[in-house]
């Protein structure tokens, strides 16, 4: 009973806003095109060394490992290692090989994240050796808390995992080891609930959330204050291959045959009023599945949420890492649970945002309350 009172307190104390901040949101104005990833894959092998594709962010120095990848270490409480890739996808497929950093109060991550603060993530803490954080977000809204889940992985600060998001129109999958553990479905809801549907950014990094300068809140989600005397704290990120869907669902002909910018047309922030452009034209084989992405004016307390099976998330790593479930296999009886702790994401490469992963954060306000009160009582 003490267990899941304070498993309680903890979850309702970690409700911690999206990333509010944006150089340029298209809500408000006409911004710059994003660039696009385009039909090409991108694979970024880090045991090989630097790579381009992503934009190493200002008081981040990272060394590399020819067996463990691109090592993100952190010394002191100030640091927080981040890279940001220079260009996005209007849906597509992430797939990341990482081993996150170990000790109490250090947040490895893995986000994406719009111009519009639409936002989709992977949290992990580390002292935390058994589960891994999901959470979304639309349109930076930090009102609602519902969205978060935690889901089984075996030792991720000690073992290599593949950790996929496959993000389409119509779904998004977080996917362990080739094994789905969670599916948001989209059903057109907008506001809080709203589905992430505009270009995203990848950012990779890990940050300090157990600072004796921090909301207790953030402190208490991220495990606790971190000991310097046990630094550094190494994450290690070692393969990351990124598939541009270009408006589709990645099947045959949905979306465009090619992109190379994405143009905000309107101020909605809706999937159909981006235009998928190829140098700087409109491409006319375009087909992005608008009649499933666009949202309506429809209000729920929530986006409708399937969980499928973990199966305890297999500590070893499967060849491809990102394979899709059969079409038999179950959903809604997953082991996740909700009330994920916060997304303290927020840097992105100079066309977003600008700072490491953690800027924006700390919007705690501990909204708890008579919440609190009657989400305890539920569960006691």
């Amino acid at each position: 009973m003490l267990y899941k009172f304070a498993t309680t307190v903890a979850l309702a104390a970690s409700l911690v806003s999206a990333q509010t901040h944006t150089v340029c949101n298209p809500l408000e104005k006409k911004c710059p095109n994003d660039k696009a990833v385009g039909s090409k894959p991108v694979v970024v092998d880090y045991t090989q060394g630097k790579n381009d594709f992503f934009d190493v962010f200002d008081g981040t120095t990272l060394t590399y490992d020819k067996d463990l990848g691109a090592v993100f270490s952190i010394e002191n409480k100030m640091q927080a290692p981040t890279v940001g890739s220079h260009k996005t996808i209007f849906f597509g497929k992430v797939e990341v090989e990482l081993r996150a950093a170990k000790g109490a109060g250090i947040v490895t991550s893995l986000v994406l994240q719009s111009l519009d603060l639409d936002e989709i993530d992977w949290e992990w803490i580390g002292n935390d050796v058994a589960q891994v954080q999901t959470n979304y977000f639309s349109k930076g809204c930090d009102k609602v808390f519902d969205r978060g889940t935690y889901e089984p992985v075996a030792n991720p600060q000690d073992e290599f995992h593949t950790y996929t998001i496959e993000w389409t129109p119509k779904e998004l999958k977080w996917i362990i080891n080739g094994q789905v553990v969670r599916t948001l479905v989209n059903t057109g809801l907008e506001g809080c609930s709203g589905y992430p549907q505009t270009p995203m950014q990848i950012k990779l990094g890990t940050w300090v959330g157990g600072r004796d300068d921090k909301p207790e809140g953030t402190v208490t989600w991220a495990g606790g204050l971190a000991n310097f005397d046990e630094a550094p704290f190494k994450g290690y990120y070692r393969k990351v291959t990124i598939v541009d869907y270009m408006g589709g669902d990645g099947t045959p002909g949905s979306g465009a045959k090619e992109a190379t910018e994405y143009q905000w047309t309107d101020h909605s922030g809706h999937a159909d009023s981006i235009k998928v452009l190829v140098d700087g034209k409109s491409d006319d084989s375009e087909k992005t599945t608008t009649s499933s992405s666009k949202t309506s004016t429809k209000t729920a307390p929530s986006t409708t949420l399937t969980t499928v099976t973990s199966s305890g998330a297999s500590s070893t790593p499967s060849a491809s890492g990102s394979s899709t479930p059969s079409d038999s296999e179950t959903s809604g009886t997953g082991t996740g649970t909700g009330g994920a702790g916060p997304t303290n994401t927020g840097g992105a490469a100079p066309s977003q945002s600008t700072g490491p992963v953690n800027s924006g954060s700390d919007k705690l306000a501990l909204p708890l309350g008579v919440g609190l009160a009657a989400l305890i009582a539920a569960l006691l």
